[in-house]
């Protein structure tokens, strides 16, 4: 399943404080760029996603987000992504998303 337009719109609007955003088609879903930098996702399965790394994914975790995970198959255990599903709280206010994707870009 695709990513809707609907949900592209709604992630670019949500995002929009951060300036002008570019995206592309990739890991089935959209990724979401500020300069040229990925810091989100948007998955039809798994809604808007925001990518740690660094010490940023222990703040991530910390914070009981959800990691996107997937089973290959005959793979022992789930392959985790460094995608963590945004909280419903920055789902529904900009000034949250925008701070989280600031802070995952600082540590990109």
């Amino acid at each position: 399943m695709s990513v809707t337009p609907e949900e592209i719109e709604f992630a670019t609007d949500l995002f929009s404080g951060l300036g002008p955003l570019t995206s592309r088609k990739m890991m089935g879903g959209l990724c979401l760029y500020s300069d040229g930098t990925i810091f989100a996702m948007v998955h039809s399965d798994h809604g808007t996603m925001i990518k740690g790394a660094g010490a940023f994914q222990d703040e991530l975790a910390a914070m009981g987000l959800t990691r996107w995970t997937y089973q290959r198959d005959n793979a022992p255990k789930p392959t985790a992504m460094p995608y963590w599903i945004l909280p419903e709280s920055a789902l529904d206010d900009p000034e949250e998303a925008c701070d989280l994707a600031r802070r995952a870009l600082a540590h990109l």
